[in-house]
């Protein structure tokens, strides 16, 4: 009945055309009493998982949910609704953007139809306003088709952030306290976090500043603040972690580890390739991967990340600046 209603709705707005796709359905997976995650595929997103690989979470409260990312197509956020509404009647008030990349930010525009109130950092208008956007539009209109269409569309926030790194808003709602805590520029540049209080346990979403199991997608991202960022998360010490791609972490200490060593390998190696004036076909080539080659998108990811860190070393080592180097945020 829940699922039925929602593709109606979904039918009645045109984001899902009927006879051309139904969403598919998604089911949530409780953390505590009233934290719920879903947990996309692994791989790349395409036509055939219906884009469906980063993560999403929701709280619900006395007085409200809050949703934690949005998804990568408007199907899949309305199948998110529709899991939200298996567990509680009350109404999404507001949905907290962890980055402004395509597979967390397509399903924005079903909740704000939806009345809820949309957060995100400051720094996510230069991806809305840069031409990147426009092109990774058209391009996941083209590679997944029927899941995003013209009707798909960007949707900013209704509230900007100015918070530097470190930097956190509190709210409380329904008796749950949440604090939005600033990541700087990490994996992207308007990294968001949220930490959630509940009465068992304390649980971070942390966007794709962490990625469980599988190898980090790490273009155009500042690997230095990133590192930093990890420590961040130590020190909030959360009992667990809600990653932007893998399976939830109650066991974050060790978990951690994985994308921290992967970054600072990355900065070791390519930094030692700059430093030498190793060309960057010959440095991959140099470089013993086997350490990671065995993670899921190595072989989609390993040497864009590579190529990446590689130019952001060269930036460091002539004292550039993130501006300089990196270009709008890319998935």
């Amino acid at each position: 009945m829940v699922y039925a209603r929602c593709l109606a709705i979904l039918v009645l707005l045109g984001a899902c055309p009927a006879g051309v796709a139904q969403p598919p359905p998604i089911k949530a997976e409780a953390i505590t009493g009233n934290v719920w995650y879903v947990q996309g595929s692994p791989g790349q997103a395409s036509s055939a998982n219906a884009g469906f690989t980063s993560n999403a979470g929701f709280v619900v409260t006395d007085d409200g949910v809050v949703v934690f990312d949005a998804l990568g197509t408007p199907a899949l956020a309305y199948s998110m609704q529709a899991a939200i509404w298996e567990v509680t009647d009350q109404f999404v008030r507001r949905v907290i953007v962890s980055h402004y990349h395509a597979d967390h930010v397509y399903g924005l525009q079903i909740f704000r139809a939806g009345g809820s109130r949309i957060w995100a950092r400051s720094e996510g208008r230069i991806y809305l306003d840069s031409d990147f956007a426009q092109q990774r539009l058209a391009e996941r209109r083209r590679t997944l088709a029927p899941w995003v269409d013209e009707k798909t569309k960007l949707t900013p926030a209704d509230r900007w952030l100015d918070l530097e790194a470190g930097q956190s808003e509190q709210f409380e709602l329904g008796g749950t306290r949440f604090r939005v805590i600033s990541a700087g520029h990490a994996h992207a540049p308007d990294d968001l976090m949220l930490l959630v209080d509940t009465k068992e346990k304390s649980i971070l979403f942390a966007g794709d500043l962490f990625f469980n199991g599988r190898l980090p997608f790490v273009v155009d991202a500042n690997t230095r603040g990133w590192l930093v960022a990890i420590e961040a998360i130590r020190a909030l010490d959360p009992d667990c972690i809600v990653p932007g791609h893998g399976s939830v972490s109650c066991s974050p200490a060790a978990d951690l580890t994985l994308t921290a060593e992967y970054l600072k390998f990355l900065r070791t190696q390519m930094g030692a390739a700059v430093e030498q004036l190793t060309e960057f076909d010959a440095a991959y080539a140099a470089t013993d991967w086997s350490r990671f080659a065995s993670l899921p998108t190595f072989k989609e990811a390993n040497r864009r990340n590579a190529y990446s860190v590689y130019l952001e070393m060269q930036s460091e080592s002539l004292g550039g600046t993130d501006e300089d180097r990196v270009a709008p945020a890319n998935r």
